[in-house]
């Protein structure tokens, strides 16, 4: 993920601007992973009672013949209820696999699905949105694309009135969407997006779950960059409204926010027009969700808080890198010492709960230190450094990121260097050169290098610290001898 070229390394020409550009290689070709590792998933909705989760029941595998039989009664039936109970046997029955493939395969069986769909019974409409929903759930492409006849009608349901039946063709919806880029290419000219724009003025916070996850699953398709979020997302009302549901307060429901969290991270993951996000105020409410996740966190120490956390430091740190927001200024919102702040309460929950998500709070950091003096100031001010330094063991990947962020301050010049070398980081960077992992080294060496450059007494306490065997042990290895070269000549010249 931050692959380094060391073996390129002219020794008489390290200096600043080349460790600059380094470091921005290395932050391109995080940005681009973090957009590859996307997540798609469905979701399955069912009752809490038992015969409906599967629990206290054995529900059998349906042939043809039988799918059929079910299907002839629920239309045409004389009793209701009678057509009621046929269509939740065979939503049962579609829960397998088997049952699936058997009802795909039966000639006019999706006709007369639709058929109960749309007719005039509410319950029998139900119930047939129930049979679609545990279709869209299916693991086979064939299933999801059998269903194209219903998303027309599934899209026109997003506008009526019961909220529980608009939850439901959400969900399956998303279900389909992810599955099949036939049911997309379907559903933009019929106007999904705009129905989505206005499901999210809903009042019901189940309605507006089941939209965010639609929604991602849309956000998430390959061809979401070029065909669908330039034009129909961007161009609609979306991101103003995603924007206010992520507005801290006593309104945030957090379910409601994590969904629309992961949205919004793949809207800028696209890096399609994140300086119109910036224009909408993205950065400056993100920046507010952050202290106030900081805050609850410190409240209540909420173990489900890296659900919504770790979408808000990716969307923030996406967009950080745009040029856009150093010149109009959108980043004086996020220059408080309390930004820094409520992100090491975060790292220290990271640290204690969840260590798999360092890297997420890391790479925010690294973002803000890059170009910002004012932010490596806050660092120092703020007595930030040991913390930091206390990441160091937790894993190679968090080491190199800590040892990241200590090459953004130390190459802002003496001053900041000054203060790095007054604190714990000798002893810590030693110990760093001594572990295995080259790419750890590599940079605990780039580190180094800058200290060295900027302060010519560290070269000396460095020496007399065993410093000179540390860099001995790595001068076999063939891809740090350019570097330990030149830093062996700093010393020399120091």
């Amino acid at each position: 993920m931050w692959r380094r070229r060391l073996g390129h390394l002219r020794p008489v020409v390290c200096g600043v601007e080349e460790l600059r550009g380094r470091r921005r290689e290395k932050e391109a070709a995080l940005r681009k992973a973090r957009r590859e590792q996307q997540l798609v998933s469905k979701r399955l909705l069912r009752d809490d009672a038992p015969d409906e989760s599967g629990e206290g029941c054995v529900v059998a595998i349906l042939g043809e013949a039988e799918v059929q039989q079910f299907l002839r009664l629920a239309q045409r039936g004389t009793e209701e209820k009678d057509r009621e109970r046929a269509l939740v046997s065979l939503r049962r029955g579609l829960q397998h696999p088997e049952t699936q493939q058997n009802f795909i395969r039966l000639e006019g069986s999706m006709r007369t699905l639709v058929g109960l769909l749309t007719s005039n019974h509410a319950l029998l409409q139900l119930e047939a949105a129930r049979c679609l929903h545990e279709l869209s759930h299916s693991e086979q492409s064939a299933v999801a694309e059998a269903c194209l006849p219903a998303t027309s009608y599934l899209l026109t349901y997003l506008s009526g009135h019961s909220s529980d039946f608009i939850e439901l063709c959400l969900y399956t919806l998303g279900n389909l969407i992810v599955e099949s880029e036939a049911v997309r290419s379907q559903l933009l000219p019929q106007g999904i997006v705009p129905a989505m724009a206005a499901c999210i003025q809903s009042p019901h916070v189940a309605v507006l779950e089941a939209l965010g996850y639609a929604l991602s699953q849309l956000l998430q398709a390959k061809e979401a960059p070029e065909k669908i979020i330039p034009s129909s997302i961007l161009g609609s009302t979306l991101p103003q409204h995603m924007l206010q549901l992520l507005q801290p307060g006593p309104k945030l429901n957090p379910g409601v926010a994590v969904e629309f969290a992961w949205c919004l991270h793949y809207i800028t993951c696209s890096q399609v027009n994140n300086a119109l996000l910036i224009t909408h105020g993205a950065l400056s409410t993100l920046g507010l969700l952050l202290l106030y996740l900081a805050g609850d966190i410190q409240r209540t120490e909420d173990a489900g808080l890296e659900l919504l956390a770790c979408p808000v430091l990716r969307c923030i740190s996406n967009l950080l890198t745009e040029a856009v927001v150093e010149t109009m200024g959108e980043q004086m919102q996020l220059r408080d010492e309390r930004v820094m702040a409520a992100l090491f309460v975060l790292l220290q929950f990271f640290l204690q709960k969840q260590p798999s998500l360092l890297p997420e709070g890391l790479w925010l950091l690294n973002n803000l230190t890059a170009n910002s003096p004012s932010f490596c100031t806050s660092l120092l001010s703020l007595d930030l450094i040991e913390p930091l330094l206390q990441l160091l063991p937790v894993s190679n990947v968090v080491s190199v990121m800590v040892l990241t962020v200590l090459c953004n301050v130390a190459e802002k010049g003496p001053a900041y260097c000054q203060q790095l070398w007054r604190g714990p980081l000798l002893p810590s960077l030693l110990n760093m050169l001594a572990v295995s992992d080259t790419e750890v080294v590599g940079q605990s060496l780039e580190l180094l290098h800058l200290l060295f450059l900027y302060q010519p007494e560290a070269v000396q306490a460095f020496l007399q610290q065993s410093g000179l065997k540390a860099l001995e042990r790595h001068q076999e290895v063939a891809q740090l001898q350019d570097r330990v070269h030149a830093l062996w000549q700093t010393a020399l010249h120091g």
